[in-house]
């Protein structure tokens, strides 16, 4: 049985999953997937959907990083609009992308729809509010781009974003419909309950501790001396990655993600705030990014401090952020505090490797993940098994560790200090 951890949803408390868990299988399979998260599961289960036998293993329990302690946010696209794609990438890859990237909220809510998953969710868009006129002129560059590939999103003035967002301080911003926000533990665990339907073995609390080529496979080690072979290895780590794959935790940035839950809204307060349930994220450097929770919570979220939290005060930026959107809640009681930790690569893109032939990786969300990661699922798997590489909407790199990474903290904590210093001085 898997028991969900305590405390890391403010939505709800799934229950337990009865099915193949424990131990490390000893016979050889044709997949394994390091990392029980949004990316390793959907994998997983679209592997075994191909015919494939799969071994998850995980370090923690299932939903204690970044897949369950998300934002909860589902937003298709990429940090970059089509044009920027194109130009970063070239006609061919940059409009492939485009378009994967376009469906990646259709990928997520498909699949609770189609799986009737009970996970709690709403699908009325995705607000990117423009907290100064730079940043509105900049989401009408989006909206016209967008809008040329077909996608049904609007642009927002100082009215319709007071209207729909109940917040203070906004210029105007941009819809869009295809977003929408889910409980993400209870995704995680909904996830995990169709892998194992499907035949996926998942180890839990199990460290892989090596990787070693065998032959025309691999050898994977684990914590106590375990061991499995396998034709195939996925390292679905992100922002957890550490030794196992040289390099790959030295070409990526993690931070840490605050969040905030408030206690119930009155219903005063329900008809204001967030009154259509949208989803919103801002334009700052430094975003802050918000919903409400379907037992009526505010649930606000960003930038923490590099280490883990030491008391209440490292909550300091989003409890000053709530209450400048919304001074109506001055005294409002926030009832929960967490926090994961996300990836982020230093062209702002996910990053796909092979260092060796059977050994895969992707990296990288920006704020994506949970429509990203479900979404190559499917291509990662037809990879898997056929071998393709014009199956994968990324194109394979090598790994490029950033140069100067053990300073990270102290770069990241500078940029972010400058950041919020240009945030407070835009207009």
């Amino acid at each position: 049985m898997i028991e969900p951890p305590a405390n890391l949803s403010v939505w709800q408390k799934p229950e337990a999953i009865a099915g193949d868990f424990g131990s490390v299988t000893t016979q050889a399979v044709d997949l394994v997937v390091v990392g029980a998260g949004v990316q390793g599961l959907s994998a997983a289960l679209q592997a075994a959907r191909r015919g494939l036998s799969v071994q998850v293993i995980e370090a923690a329990s299932l939903g204690e990083g970044a897949s369950g302690l998300n934002g909860g946010q589902v937003i298709p696209g990429m940090k970059f609009d089509p044009e920027a794609l194109v130009a970063m990438l070239g006609p061919e890859r940059g409009a492939r992308l485009t378009e994967f990237s376009a469906g990646t909220a259709d990928a997520v809510f498909s699949l609770i729809s189609n799986e009737k998953l009970d996970v709690p969710h709403t699908r009325t868009g995705w607000i990117q509010a423009a907290h100064s006129e730079t940043a509105m002129a900049a989401a009408a560059q989006r909206h016209r781009q967008w809008r040329a590939h077909g996608a049904d999103v609007t642009l927002l003035n100082h009215a319709e974003i007071a209207l729909l967002t109940g917040a203070k301080g906004y210029r105007g911003g941009w819809l869009d419909r295809r977003a929408g926000t889910i409980d993400p533990l209870a995704y995680v665990f909904a996830l995990a309950r169709l892998a194992v339907a499907q035949g996926v073995r998942i180890a839990l609390n199990t460290r892989v501790t090596g990787l070693l080529r065998d032959g025309g496979g691999w050898r994977v080690a684990t914590e106590g001396g375990g061991e499995v072979r396998a034709a195939k290895v996925l390292v679905a780590t992100n922002a957890y990655s550490d030794t196992l794959v040289g390099g790959l935790a030295q070409s990526l940035v993690w931070l840490h993600s605050f969040q905030i839950a408030t206690a119930p809204l009155p219903a005063s307060l329900a008809d204001i705030i967030l009154p259509h349930g949208q989803a919103v994220s801002d334009s700052r450097r430094i975003l802050v990014y918000f919903r409400k929770s379907p037992d009526n919570r505010l649930v606000l979220g960003g930038r923490g401090p590099m280490r883990a939290p030491a008391g209440a005060e490292d909550w300091q930026h989003q409890e000053r952020a709530l209450i400048r959107l919304y001074p109506v809640l001055a005294g409002h009681p926030i009832e929960r505090r967490w926090f994961g930790r996300v990836a982020m690569t230093s062209d702002f893109l996910p990053h796909l490797h092979e260092p060796e032939p059977g050994l895969l990786m992707v990296a990288g969300c920006q704020g994506r993940g949970v429509g990203l990661m479900t979404a190559l699922g499917a291509p990662l798997a037809d990879y898997i098994a056929d071998g393709d590489p014009s199956l994968l909407p990324l194109p394979i790199s090598p790994i490029r560790p950033i140069p100067l990474h053990r300073f990270r903290r102290v770069g990241v904590a500078a940029r972010i200090a400058w950041s919020r210093m240009l945030d407070r001085l835009e207009r």
